[in-house]
């Protein structure tokens, strides 16, 4: 199928992938007056005596808004906030499909970090939680961080940790296969912004022994003080021996290779050059930073792609879903590094020792365990973490 072609005829039939029905009914003067006028002021006086009456009086426990700026847009970059509404459309249709989240687009005309955080800081009175998309770093950073300090519900940039995540269950599983301790193994990861970074904390926190962080100018140290401000701070959690050099370099001896930079920028004997029985995970699409089927030649134990054509997809729709669907029932006011972590190592779980291969370290996106086993997971870490609400 020219998935191209077909999609943008579906696009054009479809006219909008989302849509918003009601669940009251307005068929004749009672019910209009029940959902509506005069009725309709009695849960109003209930919300203005306790804000949080909120979360059961209206649909807002339910709903989340998934907002970008439209500059970092899939693989096509600043395409402006209108151009990427079909994407955010279609982060709106997972939502509901995957884990019965309703989702509503807001697309923002603004790259001014504090313009958007004050708009949607504004608005997050209407929302359970706030899922920030294809925003280009270093603002995303910026407005994550910001946003979680002005508002009182959970923000959750999904390039990063929805990402995160995901990396995470599959290096927890594929360590599985080939017998080694995450404690024991060095990672190197290409792509030092949002995602990468993300990755790189979480799989801190999961107890990994070293990772080396690159870069297009090559491995992260400390004594370099070119480095941006979200690099010098990974710069100081990474890269124990101060290793200098290039990508190359850093692969030398690596246990794990990851990649979410750019396409084609990894070779046979790199790959060779790493510990016995590596994995590798090219994750830059639609052309990752080496071929499936070329790591494989090269000697690679374990791959996995962001691409559905191969085996072993890294993909977030295993996560946010699922995520968010534990945050809304617990009512949490943050998605904490306990609830990630969380979220991965139930991923991980739902594939059995038995099921385990190198071919299969993942469930797949349509495994209707995955949600509803990451939710659960998600609402207890929270709760044990003294975040939940109720």
């Amino acid at each position: 199928m020219d998935y191209a072609k077909e999609s943008l005829r579906l696009h054009y039939e479809w006219q909008g992938k989302i849509e918003i029905k009601s669940r009251a009914k307005a068929n004749d003067k009672d019910a209009l007056s029940l959902a509506y006028t005069p009725g309709v002021a009695q849960p109003c006086l209930e919300i203005q005596k306790n804000p949080e009456k909120s979360y059961e009086l209206t649909r807002r426990w339910n709903t989340v808004a998934v907002v970008t700026d439209g500059t970092a847009v899939l693989g096509l970059g600043d395409i402006g906030p209108e151009a990427g509404m079909p994407v955010m459309e279609g982060k709106c249709v997972l939502f509901k499909e995957f884990a019965d989240v309703d989702a509503i687009p807001l697309c923002v005309r603004s790259k001014d970090v504090d313009e958007i955080v004050n708009c949607l800081s504004l608005l997050a009175g209407s929302f359970g939680g706030i899922n920030l998309e294809d925003i280009a770093a270093p603002r995303c950073f910026e407005i994550e961080e910001k946003l979680k300090a002005k508002t009182d519900i959970p923000v959750f940039h999904d390039d990063q940790h929805g990402t995160a995540v995901v990396v995470a269950a599959a290096v927890l599983n594929a360590l599985r296969v080939v017998g080694k301790k995450i404690e024991d193994c060095t990672i190197v990861l290409s792509g030092a912004g949002a995602a990468g970074i993300a990755i790189s904390k979480l799989l801190l926190r999961l107890g990994v022994g070293d990772i080396l962080l690159c870069d297009i100018n090559g491995i992260l140290c400390r004594d370099d003080d070119s480095l941006k401000a979200a690099q010098r701070e990974m710069s100081k959690i990474t890269n124990k021996n101060c290793k200098h050099g290039k990508l190359a370099d850093a692969m030398q001896g690596a246990d794990v290779f990851i990649g979410v930079s750019a396409p084609n920028i990894v070779s046979a004997e790199m790959i060779q050059s790493m510990n016995e029985k590596p994995i590798v995970f090219p994750m830059a699409n639609p052309v990752p930073e080496i071929g499936h089927d070329a790591a494989l030649e090269a000697g690679a134990a374990v791959v996995g792609t962001g691409r559905s054509d191969f085996p072993n997809q890294i993909n977030n729709v295993l996560a946010f879903p699922g995520i968010f669907r534990g945050t809304l029932d617990c009512r949490a006011t943050e998605i904490n590094e306990e609830m990630k972590m969380a979220a991965a190592e139930a991923i991980a779980s739902l594939v059995s020792d038995e099921e385990l291969c190198a071919e299969y370290i993942l469930p797949k996106a349509f495994d209707e365990r995955v949600g509803k086993t990451v939710a659960k997971a998600v609402a207890e870490a929270a709760r044990k973490s003294g975040v939940a609400r109720i």
